[in-house]
């Protein structure tokens, strides 16, 4: 596709103030290990890190190992209670796909896709990063979504990360994946409405507006909100959120004994880093992630797809 085509459809798809920001942000920022976003310092654009990083595990005899658990994914079931919930969204399954960085090598892809065949659920969605740069060409990752998204069942609704170019958007919907761009759709369950919206990353684009996202839901409705960082935890409760999925953290990847992050690359409490939290009755989950960043390895920290099943809080 044509970079003059995908900018015409980008501007009818989301407005030409939302395209030409994102894109205009991108362009300013692409290969910069330094930048102005909310993130200052992008560790993903250094050179130096990847080695830095295995050469360090390698110096502690942990490298294979944390290589390995990288294809070590596991399957979680999360039994997410809500106050309020219809007896027909009683039993709802979501599968949650986050930071997936999907060309960081071929074995991943492979692993991922064995895990999503024989998971079960009812609708799909992912919170962002699905490439392994911030920068530079994205058709090698759309390749391995195209393949993704071929063997997963019902519809698939998605958001991006900070990992993630705009111009990825008409490909994506193109591949039969709905983009939720500070947009909502409505998941209707017998005579009940479950109102599923996404925001644009909000890590370092900054250009994620849940009041746009929410503008279309009516007030008190059940409401599941995607967004690829869960540093937007507060604005996203005080919005009447019900659901708050995401991703961003990997649950820290390399991780001390116990689980304990030796880094999150994001600004919240350390309790939001990884798993189910609660914040102003809002329900927040997560996503250690499925792929790995920077480097492939993972410690203390195995990879993660999870099944949400909503139940009613009595």
């Amino acid at each position: 596709m044509q970079e003059r085509e995908i900018n015409a459809r980008l501007e009818e798809r989301l407005g030409a103030v939302h395209a030409r920001q994102r894109i205009g942000i991108e362009t300013d920022h692409e290969n910069h290990v330094f930048g102005g976003g909310i993130s200052f310092f992008h560790l993903e654009n250094w050179y130096s890190a990847h080695s830095v990083i295995k050469n360090s595990l390698k110096l502690v005899g942990l490298y294979k190992r944390a290589a390995r658990n990288t294809l070590d994914i596991e399957v979680v079931e999360n039994i997410v209670r809500l106050r309020y919930l219809p007896e027909s969204l009683q039993g709802l399954r979501i599968l949650h796909l986050s930071d997936l960085h999907l060309d960081m090598t071929e074995d991943f892809g492979h692993a991922l896709v064995e895990r999503v065949r024989d998971a079960q659920y009812d609708l799909c969605v992912w919170t962002g990063d699905y490439r392994y740069r911030t920068y530079g060409d994205f058709e090698p990752v759309m390749q391995a979504i195209r393949h993704l998204r071929a063997n997963l069942t019902g519809p698939v609704y998605a958001v991006l990360g900070n990992h993630d170019s705009v111009r990825m958007v008409p490909e994506f919907e193109d591949a039969d994946i709905q983009m939720l761009m500070n947009e909502s759709v409505v998941i209707e369950r017998g005579d009940n409405r479950l109102h599923l919206a996404g925001i644009d990353d909000a890590h370092f684009f900054g250009v994620g507006n849940i009041e746009k996202a929410l503008s279309a839901v009516p007030d008190g409705g059940l409401t599941v909100l995607l967004s690829h960082t869960p540093e937007v935890y507060r604005q996203a409760a005080h919005a009447g959120v019900s659901l708050f999925l995401c991703g961003h953290t990997h649950g820290g990847q390399i991780c001390l004994p116990g689980g304990i992050p030796v880094l999150l690359d994001a600004r919240i409490p350390r309790k939001f880093g990884r798993g189910n939290w609660h914040f102003a009755g809002m329900h927040g989950y997560t996503s250690r992630g499925a792929g790995s960043s920077v480097v492939g390895a993972r410690l203390n920290c195995r990879p993660e797809i999870t099944v949400h099943e909503l139940q009613c809080d009595q």
